[in-house]
């Protein structure tokens, strides 16, 4: 019998972009999970009418509703075990959080730029492109990665490239990078999903059933 589809959190902070997209491959039967829950650290965010749309549950959890970023990301992760989701997936998702042991591994997350270059705390967005056009890179992308307790550090899953050209502007080479963020995310999900991922000290291996 085919595996259920992966149940999902998702967490946002903004515009949704990525959301929308795992939600629209879901659609098109390109990406074999659910979105059971989504969860936002901003009560304004944009993000938010896509699974309201849908009938999705949606919650707000706020970092400053927290006395401590422990206790924030306890809050976040119990509405996660609520849902029962196997994976939870950051889509824009801007505020640090830590990772309980019951979710090692079971946290991932896409970053604008080939780890480890261009990563951390404070490259985010726009900030990441400039950096990249800065220091005149040839070649750019995107990596899917584990979350663990530091910001951009955990183990990579899978990366995806694009040409850097010497008109290039931060917004064009976003739109370049987005491109394949929007088929990696869903690839690395599915492998999530299909018990083909393991992990040994930091690689991650894609095996068989």
């Amino acid at each position: 019998m085919p595996q259920a589809p992966v149940r999902l959190a998702v967490l946002i902070s903004g515009g949704g972009t990525t959301l929308k997209n795992l939600l629209d491959h879901i659609d098109q039967g390109e990406l074999h999970a659910r979105v059971e829950v989504v969860v936002s650290s901003s009560e304004n965010a944009p993000g938010l009418r896509h699974p309201k749309q849908r009938g999705i549950p949606c919650h707000i959890c706020q970092p400053r509703q927290s006395a401590s970023p422990r206790q924030y990301s306890e809050s976040l992760f119990s509405l996660c075990r609520d849902a029962n989701v196997e994976l939870v997936v950051m889509g824009g998702f801007l505020t640090h959080v830590l990772i309980p042991q019951d979710f090692e591994n079971r946290v991932m997350n896409i970053h604008p730029a080939l780890i480890p270059a261009f990563c951390g705390k404070g490259y985010y967005g726009k900030r990441v492109h400039q950096a990249a056009l800065g220091y005149g890179v040839k070649v750019s992308g995107c990596t899917v990665h584990f979350v663990d307790n530091e910001y951009d550090h955990g183990p990579i899953i899978l990366q995806k490239t694009v040409p850097v050209f010497d008109d290039d502007t931060p917004d064009t080479l976003a739109a370049r990078v987005f491109e394949q963020e929007c088929l990696a995310y869903p690839e690395a999900i599915n492998l999530f999903a299909s018990r083909k991922l393991s992990v040994c000290n930091r690689n991650v291996h894609v095996g068989c059933d």
